[in-house]
């Protein structure tokens, strides 16, 4: 049960943090990570985490689907700023924005605030706040 767990906890990391496209590359990077496991393995993990996959063919998690929607429809550009990300959204679409990433509960993100066309993410420190830039990148399809 403690390696199920600790391996979809790194499935968890590795869907977010890059674009995953196939099983076999999550078996590669779950593998380069020290977890010893097959696809059949990995297959079994991704039925049991819901995980989806967008148009594009990327994995995502089932409670990233949300974001990801918000993200993709409202988000204009992603900037940050030592450990700050702000987030430019369609006029009046910044709250639901903040919302949808408050209730995503991402890894290491400390809170937001929003506007009306712009949402502030404040994260632990640069490292972690380029992550999430990247995350609400990928899910927004900006750049």
């Amino acid at each position: 049960m403690k390696r199920r767990n600790g391996r979809q906890d790194a499935i968890r990391e590795i869907v977010r943090s890059s674009s995953v496209r196939t099983q076999r590359a999550l078996v590669d990077e779950l593998q380069a990570r020290g977890f010893a496991c097959t696809q059949a393995t990995v297959s079994r993990d991704i039925a049991d985490m819901g995980l989806r996959k967008l148009p594009e063919g990327i994995y995502v998690l089932a409670e990233d689907l949300h974001l990801q929607r918000m993200l993709s429809e409202f988000v204009v550009d992603v900037l940050r700023a030592q450990n700050l990300v702000v987030v430019k959204c369609q006029p009046g679409t910044a709250s639901g924005v903040a919302a949808a990433i408050d209730d995503a509960g991402l890894a290491h993100t400390l809170g937001s605030v929003a506007g009306n066309d712009t949402v502030l993410v404040i994260v632990e420190d640069e490292e972690c706040a380029e992550g999430l830039q990247a995350l609400i990148s990928k899910l927004g399809n900006t750049r």
